[in-house]
């Protein structure tokens, strides 16, 4: 067997592989014998057939077989052996020339990659990247107070409709009549809102409900009926306000608070707008850490100047996708493509040259960070240790999950890694500072 690799300018690699009969003959016996004693042909007893007619039936095809996958494992070896990288997978070569198996005894085969290009970054303190940290306004603070006590909150009566409340009306025209339909105003956009602030108890109007409800099942659920039923039925009614409610904030008694924070981190006002601003507070810095990531992730892309086989790369995500994005498609997002694949290069690079790890213990951790911050969302912000843990085994034994959570653990080590190698400054900037500062990154 004989291998050549011969480099090319466009950044790919042609490997030749010559594999004669000597490589493939054991292997194409062994297949033979196997194709006789499974042969089921007329006039012959199983396994009886003779090596003769299953030469001629089978020889040609096992022959091909049998001389690809050596080469294909031979390709892959060599590469392993002399140390190419490359990018993306191996291909049949577009040069491939023409097989005749039936006559001749040595076949070349031609496999074509993309080669991996060398990561080289020179690091100091000229290179300079700032730390966007997002000051906690009052608007943040009481927004998230607000949404935070909704929770925990309860339905009162209330005499007029000011904003968001919830009502309950009557729908009558002269079709049907719907007693105790549900209108939930928070769920409106301010025009259909508009419609109703003002409006107490006993006022009536004439709406039209495909107006207050784009969504088909959305009026469905306002007629009481079911959405293959909506055609039809006169849209215009007179609707009549028997009922008018809203959120009331609870009390902050001991109450509250045991329901609210059972584990008792958490006993009165004060406490509870501390609570608040920290919950916010990670927030942020999740946010400040992200657009970070993109910053050192935009200098590292910059200085190293990856050059990557476009015209590979296309073909063999043309090829791994079996047809099902035509090249029009592929080419609308490779850029995209493209910046992804040169990140995971240089991150690579970082991890093996600083010998960077992601534990099992810093999985299971980072799982059980994004559980609590789940059952924070949905009203429980101190969830017990176990629960967590449960969670967090069932995140990680997902494999495409768990995948994510070590992909963002190597990325997190890689920026604290290279953070220590660069000026780092930090910069207290408003909501709208911090989303223009991200425009700008993010390009």
């Amino acid at each position: 067997m004989n291998i050549v690799v011969e480099k090319r300018e466009d950044l790919t690699a042609l490997v030749k592989v010559t594999v004669g009969e000597a490589d493939y003959q054991q292997a194409v016996d062994k297949s033979l014998r196997e194709y006789r004693r499974k042969a089921n042909i007329p006039g012959f007893r199983p396994g009886m057939v003779p090596m003769g007619i299953i030469n001629k039936m089978y020889r040609k095809g096992a022959i091909a077989e049998e001389a690809y996958r050596m080469a294909s494992n031979a390709c892959f070896s060599h590469l392993e052996k002399e140390k190419i990288e490359f990018v993306g997978d191996v291909l049949p070569s577009e040069e491939q020339k023409p097989f005749d198996f039936e006559n001749n005894t040595e076949h070349e085969f031609m496999f074509e990659i993309g080669l991996k290009p060398a990561v080289e970054i020179e690091l100091s303190d000229k290179d300079k990247v700032t730390y966007y940290k997002l000051k906690i306004s009052k608007e943040m603070h009481d927004g998230y107070r607000s949404n935070f006590l909704r929770r925990f909150g309860q339905l009162v009566d209330v005499e007029e409709v000011t904003a968001d409340e919830a009502l309950t009306v009557t729908l009558d025209n002269e079709q049907m009549n719907v007693q105790d339909a549900y209108v939930g105003l928070i769920s409106m956009g301010e025009a259909e809102r508009a419609l109703f602030k003002g409006k107490k108890v006993g006022d009536s109007m004439q709406v039209d409900v495909n107006e207050l409800y784009k969504n088909p099942a959305q009026r469905a659920a306002i007629l009481q009926v079911k959405e293959n039923e909506l055609e039809g039925i006169d849209p215009k009614f007179n609707l009549t306000v028997t009922k008018i409610r809203k959120f009331a904030e609870p009390e902050l008694n001991e109450e509250f608070f045991k329901t609210a924070f059972p584990a008792g981190e958490v006993t009165d006002e004060a406490g509870l707008d501390k609570f608040i601003d920290a919950q916010i507070s990670g927030e942020l810095q999740r946010e400040a850490d992200f657009l970070f990531t993109l910053e050192v992730r935009n200098l590292l892309m910059e200085k190293a100047g990856l050059k990557l086989p476009e015209a590979f790369l296309k073909r063999w995500l043309y090829t791994i996708n079996e047809g099902k994005f035509t090249m029009e498609e592929i080419e609308k997002d490779f850029d995209s493509f493209l910046k992804m694949m040169s990140w995971n290069i240089i991150q690579k690079h970082y991890t093996e040259k600083l010998g960077l790890t992601v534990t099992e213990e810093d999985a299971m951790n980072e799982a059980k960070a994004l559980t609590a911050m789940q059952f924070a969302q949905y009203g429980m912000p101190a969830a017990p240790d176990d629960m967590l843990t449960g969670y967090a085994k069932n995140i990680l034994g997902n494999k495409e999950e768990s995948r994510k959570i070590y992909e963002k653990l190597y990325e997190n080590k890689v920026v604290e890694a290279v953070k220590g190698m660069i000026k780092v400054s930090t910069k207290s900037v408003t909501t709208e500072e911090f989303g223009k500062a991200f425009e700008s990154v993010n390009k």
